[in-house]
């Protein structure tokens, strides 16, 4: 089987549900309610179907299908620009340092801090492959193809991306850190606040959350060892991340403690190192394995595949990857390599 990435459309919502069932929660970007990821593919439609090069509010949703069978396996989404319509919360952690001369003695205590400080940036995520699919690299195809996506609509994008990962839930489906923080203070179960969050938005942890710091000494100490700790599942895509050159700098999820890694945008690896170059052959026997992707919004579509790169500047790739993107010579293609 070969798959691609493609622009999501407004018939992949029941894949798209089913795979949402399948993600144990904690999910904020991939609910399983159909009239939410309904609302969420209607503002791709739109995305995708806006022609202009200037950074808005937008959200595009990507599908991973069997080129052969059609079947929608995966998804990914990215968000331009965060905190538009309601606050982008989160946590910073921070140190705070105090000094007392009468007993000399130094306290450096950790706080968490409710701060917007992340509003306006763009954001990578969504991302979930099916569980029969975990395998073949699948799932970094998904991952870096939304760079490439970034690279070719680059004005769409902030100069500054984000990533947020999952953080830690228990076998019941709770969250430490959320019984250890916010649970206090709103009197409903993580599952239950989660869920709200993904339909409705965040809005109401603004009007019922205390402002003042938080004194991580005062957590138990379940909640205190998830902070900025991801979900097992969620380890090998924050290598991903980190490989692309996104950091955890002390800003987690206010739900779940899930660390969040950030990067300029133009110095992430797979946008950095992408390449716009005009197809001389689609012949290729072997060469360099290989991210390629084209078209244009809507019209977008990535694939693995095999790469040469050429003295005039051109690219020739495998013919297996230009049948699967519906590219031929004299066409262009953007790559990276794998």
């Amino acid at each position: 089987m070969t798959f691609r990435l493609r622009a999501a459309r407004l018939d992949d919502l029941e894949p798209l549900y089913e795979m949402a069932k399948l993600t144990g929660g904690g999910f904020t970007n991939l609910p399983a309610d159909r009239n939410a990821l309904s609302d969420k593919l209607e503002l791709a439609n739109s995305a995708f179907t806006n022609e202009g090069d200037e950074l808005t509010d937008e959200q595009f949703v990507l599908v991973l299908e069997d080129s052969e069978s059609g079947a929608v396996r995966g998804t990914c989404q990215l968000m331009t620009q965060v905190g538009q319509h309601w606050p982008f919360y989160s946590y910073r952690l921070t140190t705070l340092t105090q000094h007392s001369q009468e007993l000399d003695r130094t306290v450096r205590a950790e706080l968490l801090s409710l701060v917007t400080d992340l509003e306006g940036s763009s954001e990578v995520g969504g991302l979930f492959l099916h569980p029969n699919e975990r395998a073949g690299g699948l799932g970094l195809l998904l991952a870096r193809s939304r760079y490439l996506f970034i690279a070719m609509h680059r004005n769409r994008f902030s100069d500054r991306v984000l990533a947020e990962l999952r953080g830690v839930i228990d076998d019941r489906g709770g969250s430490p850190f959320w019984n250890g923080v916010a649970g206090r203070f709103f009197g409903m179960g993580f599952q239950e606040a989660d869920y709200f969050n993904a339909i409705h938005g965040n809005q109401f942890i603004a009007d019922l959350m205390p402002k003042h710091p938080v004194y991580v000494a005062m957590l138990d100490n379940h909640a205190r060892s998830v902070i900025g700790v991801p979900h097992p599942s969620g380890r090998a895509a924050m290598r991903m991340l980190e490989n692309e050159g996104l950091r955890y700098n002390g800003y987690v999820d206010i739900f779940d403690g899930g660390p969040t890694m950030i990067a300029p945008t133009d110095e992430v690896k797979s946008v950095k190192e992408s390449e716009e170059r005009k197809i001389s052959s689609a012949d290729l026997d072997q060469g360099e394995r290989t991210i390629l992707a084209t078209g244009r919004l809507s019209t977008f579509r990535s694939c693995y595949g095999a790469r040469e790169l050429n003295k005039d500047g051109s690219i020739s790739i495998d013919s297996l990857s230009a049948d699967v993107l519906d590219v031929k010579a004299g066409e262009t293609v953007w790559s990276v390599a794998r």
